[in-house]
């Protein structure tokens, strides 16, 4: 199967889900976050979430890392395939861009080399740790600029494929993924 059809394949399964459905699930993959070795480090980059799109509800992972009084790193889109950095305050005005990604109208931006954890949207992921995004490119464009010890967990709400196909070099796996019912590890 191409990739293009695995991102068919995917969203199709999200947009059959119930809110309550994805928020439970939500949850559940919320929870099992927190057996992960990761919560001794300072600061967070999370995605929030694309409610038209159906992705992992990241509301319930923004409160526990608030009430872990973490740094939380939201990213705001630049150009073509870039991503800026900015920590998340009381003080943040969010607005959605023309994808619906809600991102921070301005605020004090984040070093990229700052970032110690690094939470991932994703359509699917396979039993190797490679993850498949929307293909645009921004997340393995932000990685590649991270400290090679940035951890890197995809959030999932279905589990693994086999193997995701056309893989470029380009392409960096991730170190966990975490669905409702199982957390990988790569």
């Amino acid at each position: 199967m191409l990739k293009k059809d695995l991102r068919s394949q995917y969203a199709k399964l999200r947009e059959k889900l119930s809110l309550q459905a994805l928020n439970s699930a939500s949850l559940v993959l919320t929870n099992k976050l927190l057996d992960l070795p990761i919560w001794d480090l300072h600061f967070y980059h999370i995605f929030l979430q694309i409610e038209e799109k159906k992705e992992v509800n990241t509301s319930f992972l923004l409160s526990v890392l608030q009430g872990k009084d973490k740094n939380i790193v939201i990213p705001k889109i630049e150009g073509r395939s870039e991503l800026r950095h900015f920590l998340l305050t009381d003080n943040t005005v969010l607005k959605k861009n023309s994808w619906n990604v809600p991102e921070p109208v301005a605020g004090l931006e984040v070093p990229v080399e700052k970032i110690d954890v690094v939470f991932m949207p994703l359509l699917a992921f396979d039993k190797s740790g490679n993850r498949l995004g929307y293909g645009k490119g921004f997340y393995d464009n932000f990685l590649r600029q991270c400290r090679p010890d940035v951890i890197k967990i995809g959030l999932s709400l279905f589990e693994a494929e086999e193997a995701i196909p056309e893989l470029q070099e380009s392409d960096i796996p991730m170190n966990y993924c975490v669905t409702p019912k199982e957390t990988y590890i790569f």
